[in-house]
């Protein structure tokens, strides 16, 4: 994956070898360590430097409180030039993905001050050993996703070039090195696919058209040994894609339906599946809500409208670099939402692909035509589970806020896994119902649906209407509008595109293979 920029790398090291030379000492501090440090390691520093170390904690509040961050210089006093404290909060309380949060921050936090190196101290003190490796697995993507920046088209006096080149980690002394060393580079995998997403989501609208998606897709999807097959608007219609071509209509700009697919029974994967599975993307380029325009702010962030699609084209990169024993289909039907002459258009009627006909009755409910016709795609496909992701409706942020993803479903055991996929994954996701009663809102006198319904429930109208094209297969809609972006820095967040279901959609697969592998 071609990143706009460089992320640190990231290793483990000893718990005796954390103390050596490096330009930032960190620890992972909780409130319990107050007044008494427990780590006997800064109880050391302490004295070395002549108490000033718990001496300027007192001074500056530094509690160990979730949010607080404090940084002094040893003056030389120790190997270690600075020595930085990060407080996570309640030991009891504090889960191994918090971690992506805290080291993030961290990073930041020694990026600020021109740090080449940064050595993290504390090791889990979980339950076990595979505490510690979910815990060195979030703490890499942290390091990495912290040092993030999109600054490709800043001036040089823009930028801010990070100097943060080498994070250790120290690992517990019961932990092989071999087993920290392949929990780090998981997260690495990991936190690469966000980035990448990020960047996509980032691009602006002008230069990430569908055309261009579709290329950068492919050619990442051949370095990876990914299938990929590009669809253009000929192709589109011989299918019957219609309602994914009607919303493209209005653009200039030829929409493009991107089909990866990784198949472990190809020469690159060398298994047999145990699973198919269908992730579907929304990939609307930018949406300036066709006929039916937004305002100059609702249009504003909609570049981002194809973060749904970046999300599950990363996650199948990670699967085919991981090898894991699951087919996987991604599929991006990818277009501009525009206004024009050609524009499609209030109370037109429009057959699917499925066969079903749809009346429009708002153009700026494009990307569920966009999903419809994906999904009946992806059901040719003969898949086990579809998932979908898409920033869909404003209605799920007013629910549920800017950093919580919607998610609604046909299949309680499918849900169940993809809850337990987003928990440790450390992504913010709550369950939305799919009620009979609201399905009359998409009653339609000429057509079999109406695009949109009545305002109220606009989440859960939008979940019904995809719920029409998926047939019995199981099924999880996840609508990322909120958390998609992010307008301020927060734990390995930046402002910006944040890459929101990469990490989940990933958990999902790893489980589907261990699984199958118990």
């Amino acid at each position: 994956m071609v990143l706009a920029m460089t992320l640190p790398s990231v290793t483990s090291v000893s718990a005796q070898a954390a103390d050596g030379q490096t330009d930032v000492l960190a620890f992972l501090t909780f409130e319990e360590d107050f007044p008494e440090p427990v780590d006997p390691l800064l109880r050391q520093l302490d004295v070395a430097l002549a108490g000033n170390l718990r001496q300027a904690c007192a001074d500056e509040r530094f509690r160990g409180k979730p949010g607080q961050s404090f940084l002094l210089h040893t003056g030389g006093a120790v190997p270690a030039r600075r020595i930085a404290l990060i407080g996570a909060g309640s030991r009891a309380s504090f889960a191994p993905t918090e971690a992506q949060h805290a080291v993030a921050k961290l990073v930041r936090l020694a990026t600020g001050v021109g740090a080449r190196s940064l050595t993290l101290r504390s090791t889990w003190q979980g339950a076990g050993p595979e505490d510690e490796l979910a815990w060195l697995e979030a703490a890499a993507r942290g390091a990495r996703l912290g040092a993030y920046r999109f600054e490709k088209y800043l001036g040089e006096d823009g930028r801010r070039p990070s100097s943060l080149v080498d994070v250790r980690i120290a690992r517990s002394t019961d932990l092989p090195a071999s087993r920290a060393e392949a929990a780090l580079a998981r997260g690495a995998r990991v936190s690469a696919a966000v980035a990448n997403a990020r960047d996509l989501v980032n691009e602006p609208a002008g230069t990430l058209t569908p055309a261009a998606l579709a290329r950068i897709a492919t050619d990442q999807a051949k370095a990876v040994g990914v299938e990929a097959t590009v669809l253009g608007p000929a192709e589109c219609r011989a299918r019957g894609m219609a309602l994914f071509l009607a919303v493209s209509q209005g653009s200039a700009e030829e929409p493009r339906f991107i089909h990866l697919a990784w198949r472990p029974t190809s020469p690159a994967g060398g298994q047999t599946p145990v699973k198919r599975v269908v992730l579907i993307g929304k990939g609307v380029t930018f949406d300036s809500g066709g006929l039916s325009l937004k305002t100059n702010d609702g249009m504003l962030g909609m570049k981002a409208d194809m973060a749904g699609a970046a999300a599950v084209l990363n996650a199948t990169m990670v699967a085919a670099e991981e090898k894991l024993p699951v087919e996987v289909h991604a599929l991006c039907a990818c277009t501009e939402n525009m206004p024009s002459g050609t524009s499609y258009k209030l109370g037109d009627v429009i057959r699917s692909m499925s066969g079903k006909t749809v009346e429009i009755t708002n153009t700026d409910a494009e990307g569920r035509l966009t999903l419809a016709d994906a999904m009946t795609y992806g059901l040719e496909l003969r898949p086990d589970a579809i998932l979908d992701f898409a920033t869909l409706t404003g209605a799920c942020m007013v629910a549920l806020g800017p950093h919580t993803a919607g998610v609604m479903t046909n299949d309680e055991r499918l849900s169940e896994a993809w809850f337990a996929a987003a928990r440790a994954a450390g992504e913010d996701m709550w369950p939305l119902p799919l009620p009979a009663r609201l399905k009359k809102q998409l009653k339609s006198e000429i057509a079999d649906l109406r695009n949109t319904g009545e305002r109220w429930g606009g989440a859960l109208i939008a979940g019904l209407f995809l719920k029409e094209f998926v047939g019995n297969v199981p099924w999880v809609h996840v609508d990322i509008a909120g958390p998609a972006t992010s307008d301020k820095e927060w734990g390995m967040f930046g402002k910006g595109a944040t890459g929101f279901g990469v990490s989940s959609i990933i958990e999902y697969l790893r489980g589907i293979a261990t699984a199958a592998a118990e």
